[in-house]
């Protein structure tokens, strides 16, 4: 099958920094590229060349400079070519002029958030629009299908899932020392709906308890001034918090392993948390919130805990007492991590299920 993936205008493929959705599109196609011919159309940037080919993945990168011209670059840079399926990630405004352009061609929309089909960024009647110019709408867990479903019923036969996951030998456990402070990590973007003011309150109350406690938050934020202010709520609680800022893709193997337990305290809909299963395949135990797609990955008391207040920082601060107190308790789950995300999130069953899923649709 020769497929043309086209990646969304604000981070190259794959990503140096951050960029979950481009490194998702870099792992799978590096999976599907060797049985199939895949052309990835991505953001140029400095010291990137315009094309890469590896294996049977070719990278075409096109300058950007607004979501519009970079749509333009890239399906001028593709346009005469013949394909049999064009995957369109996390943008279904592409689609039209996609269409336009590949009329005959079936066309997938891989969604990794309901970010681009809601508001501030569309509106639902556009959202819906653009769905009529696709043959397939794929969501990466079943909270997130369903609440696609939900938004656009009219669409319904054809959204679908399937989930993400991660390269488990990149990601790794390490042996871990029990002299060492109880060390919590968080990983994602600096944003209000990721929840770090909660995770930083639920700190400060865990400590009472566990005073050896230590926190890393690595990840940045577009908004200098929202840094400064969770440093200043860690600043007015007076707890030993490291932010590390953004961490590159080959940094954070090594980020995972330097942790005891990860938490992520989302407190918006999360549809799959692809930093979860990162952890989890680095032998930790998660403490999540109940929400979205994140209880598809973390199972309560089997590989990690689930937090069903989690807008309430005495809720997350209590798991995180009960996991650091007991180390039975955190060898177990994070044991079954590890063999979870073996069995359930790998790239290659990513990419093998995404791969059937179109042949099975798209006849």
């Amino acid at each position: 099958m020769k497929l043309l993936i086209i990646a969304p205008e604000q981070i190259p493929v794959p990503p140096p920094i951050g960029g979950s959705v481009e490194n998702c599109i870099y792992q799978i196609t590096k999976q599907i590229s060797n049985e199939h011919q895949v052309t990835v159309v991505s953001l140029l940037r400095k010291n990137l060349a315009r094309k890469s080919i590896i294996n049977n993945m070719t990278i075409l990168r096109v300058s950007g400079g607004s979501k519009q011209a970079y749509l333009t670059n890239a399906i001028r840079k593709v346009k005469g070519n013949r394909y049999d399926l064009i995957q369109i990630d996390n943008r279904p405004s592409f689609a039209k002029a996609v269409r336009q352009s590949f009329p005959k061609t079936p066309i997938a929309i891989f969604m990794h958030s309901m970010t681009f089909v809601s508001s501030p960024m569309t509106t639902k009647k556009k959202a819906n629009a653009d769905f009529n110019h696709a043959n397939l709408i794929v969501g990466n867990s079943k909270s997130l299908q369903e609440s696609l479903i939900g938004r656009f019923p009219a669409h319904k036969a054809k959204i679908n899932f399937v989930h993400l996951g991660v390269d488990t030998e990149k990601f790794h456990p390490i042996g871990s020392s029990t002299s060492k402070p109880f060390h919590l990590l968080f990983a994602g973007r600096l944003i209000p709906r990721k929840g770090v003011p909660t995770l930083l309150k639920a700190f400060g109350i865990a400590l009472k308890s566990i005073p050896s406690l230590r926190l890393t938050v690595a990840g940045g934020s577009r908004k200098s001034a929202y840094k400064v202010f969770l440093k200043r709520i860690a600043r007015n609680l007076n707890v030993p918090v490291q932010f590390k800022g953004n961490l590159s893709r080959k940094q954070m193997p090594a980020f995972y392993r330097t942790g005891d337990c990860f938490v992520c305290p989302s407190q918006m809909h999360e549809a799959f948390g692809l930093v979860n299963v990162e952890a989890m395949a680095s032998g930790l135990p998660v403490i999540a919130s109940h929400i979205g797609g994140i209880p598809e990955i973390v199972q309560h008391d089997r590989n990690g805990l689930l937090v069903q207040n989690y807008q309430k920082p005495a809720a997350f601060a209590a798991q995180i007492v009960k996991l650091a107190s007991d180390p039975e308790l955190r060898g177990r789950l994070a044991n079954q991590a590890r063999k979870d995300v073996q069995n359930r999130f790998n790239w290659k069953l990513t990419a093998s299920n995404l791969m059937e899923l179109y042949k099975s649709k798209l006849k």
